[in-house]
């Protein structure tokens, strides 16, 4: 069960690291810093976006309108910091 709860805990850590490419890419796109025309920042796009947004379209209808400020991957990396705190410090040191 504790090999279980340490893939849970690394698939998590690594959509946060995906999380953090996916807003990296779209500021490189929106300032004009990569080609959003390259095929494989296209695809490289397309596959963040696709990965990413099942879960932060629905955090993005409970946050207020900020105007161009996209908050809604920062409050998913928080919850699942929070996540990954209430695994380790809860579940697994009970776990046989």
């Amino acid at each position: 069960m504790r090999a279980l709860l340490d893939v849970i805990l690394v698939v998590l850590q690594l959509y946060v690291w995906i999380l953090i490419a996916a807003a990296v890419l779209s500021w490189l796109v929106a300032f004009n810093v990569v080609n959003p025309y390259n095929s494989f920042v296209r695809s490289l796009g397309e596959f963040l976006f696709k990965v990413t947004e099942p879960l932060l379209a629905p955090i993005r209808n409970v946050l207020p309108n900020l105007g161009g400020l996209d908050l809604s991957p920062m409050v998913l990396i928080l919850l699942i910091f929070f996540l990954q705190q209430v695994i380790a410090y809860y579940i697994y040191p009970y776990v046989f």
